[in-house]
């Protein structure tokens, strides 16, 4: 018990840490934005220490499968980091945020292509927006989505390779998938496979479909600019991290699809030569 609490007050802490990273970085913020920040991270934090203190799961799916989640928040905490490093060093340049913004630079430039995600938030900013504006927007979609592509590599490595989740034992399907209800009907492998389809084909487009609905609707929502440092950070990280997590989820469910399957089977072989022995004459 003590260990499980520990465990989850310290993953209450990180979330906590994660959403005010770019408050903690940036300078320059007011009060209210503080108060609210702080706010949010401790219903976060709250939440997070509920969820995994707690024996019965609710609403975190993959929570008992390492490093499923691990993965998704380390991606998360370095490409909020990095971006709020690399907006810091507009008004305030280190040795730190001048290296970040090169290498942040490289990666945008050569994933901002015809047709490429990156090429298409840049071209939903408004016509009037600033150099420094399409600047930084370009090296913090290309440097998210970059982050974006690492961690779903690795965790596909961890799946083909590794044997995720086998190798950590037994897969309970309650626990890490509990808003997964196996008796709604129909065949459970049937409906995890597509759910992993879905999941796939939805992560894959959702970069593309984004910046042009924000370009439709740019009549109705503000237009991104550097007035709201911490507004842009969180969409521009939101827009990378949310289809790699779609993805993830998508690959995750495919590969317990398989697991399925595959003790299905054994299990109808052992059961056909279980019957052919008991069929052999004595």
């Amino acid at each position: 018990m003590i260990v499980r609490m520990t465990s989850a007050a310290a993953r209450g802490l990180l979330v906590a840490t994660l959403i005010m990273t770019p408050a903690l970085l940036l300078p320059g913020l007011s009060s209210d934005s503080t108060q609210i920040v702080l706010l949010v991270a401790l219903l976060a934090a709250v939440l997070t220490f509920v969820e995994y203190n707690s024996v019965f799961p609710s609403i975190v799916e993959f929570r008992d499968a390492a490093p499923f989640n691990r993965l998704r928040f380390t991606a998360l905490l370095a490409t909020v980091f990095l971006l709020s490093a690399i907006l810091k060093g507009i008004s305030a340049p280190t040795t730190m945020t001048t290296a970040m913004t090169a290498i942040g630079t490289v990666i945008g430039n050569a994933i901002d292509f015809p047709y490429s995600p990156v090429r298409l938030v840049v071209l939903m900013l408004p016509s009037d927006a600033t150099y420094e504006t399409v600047s930084f927007v370009r090296t913090a979609a290309g440097l998210a989505y970059m982050i974006s592509l690492i961690a779903m590599t690795a965790f596909l490595v961890l799946v083909r390779v590794l044997n995720w989740p086998a190798r950590s034992g037994a897969f309970n399907v309650w626990v890490n998938l509990p808003l997964f209800d196996p008796t709604a009907g129909g065949d459970v492998l049937e409906r995890l496979q597509r759910d992993a389809r879905i999941n796939i084909a939805l992560g894959f487009l959702l970069p593309f479909l984004v910046p042009a609905v924000v370009k439709m609707a740019a009549d109705l929502i503000d237009p991104i600019t550097l007035q709201n440092p911490q507004t842009l950070i969180w969409t521009i990280s939101a827009w990378a991290f949310l289809p790699a997590s779609i993805i993830m989820r998508g690959i995750a469910m495919g590969k317990i699809a398989d697991m399925i399957e595959d003790k299905r089977r054994r299990a109808y072989a052992e059961a056909e030569r279980e019957e052919q022995r008991i069929m052999q004459p004595a």
